[in-house]
């Protein structure tokens, strides 16, 4: 090779092209080290230590619902929703659609706020079982 040249590998497409036609399409996975999962969220049944630190959560979440709420815009709801979860996770056995519906809404109630948004993602994460980030 030259000096004045450049050696140039070749281009990696992590992307996803489709060209033409009807495509369905279920779950897909893109770029280095991507994973496709299917089915529905589980949740397992916690061990002591992750029912202490969702708990701890639920108060932490509930806390910050007080503190942030003028910027809420129906901090009210908020509070019922964790209320929800709360006593569904009380439950013997809770039921994972009351769980994902509960989590849904409530994220969607405290979008507003970042703080609130990282506490609920991560009782979202303790409920369902899920490593923390």
């Amino acid at each position: 090779m030259r000096d004045d040249q450049e050696r140039h590998d070749p281009p990696v497409n992590n992307g996803l092209v489709i060209n033409g036609g009807t495509h369905h399409v279920g779950n897909q996975a893109v770029g280095h080290h991507a994973r496709a999962y299917s089915g529905s969220v589980s949740f397992s049944p916690q061990d002591r230590e992750q029912a202490a630190r969702t708990a701890e959560l639920l108060t932490r979440v509930d806390q910050l619902l007080q503190e942030h709420r003028a910027a809420l815009a129906d901090p009210d709801a908020a509070g019922r929703e964790l209320g929800r979860l709360r006593e569904e996770l009380d439950e013997a056995e809770p039921q994972p659609t009351v769980l994902r519906r509960a989590l849904d809404r409530l994220t969607g109630f405290v979008q507003p706020v970042g703080p609130l948004v990282t506490a609920v993602g991560q009782l979202a994460a303790s409920v369902q079982g899920l490593p923390l980030p």
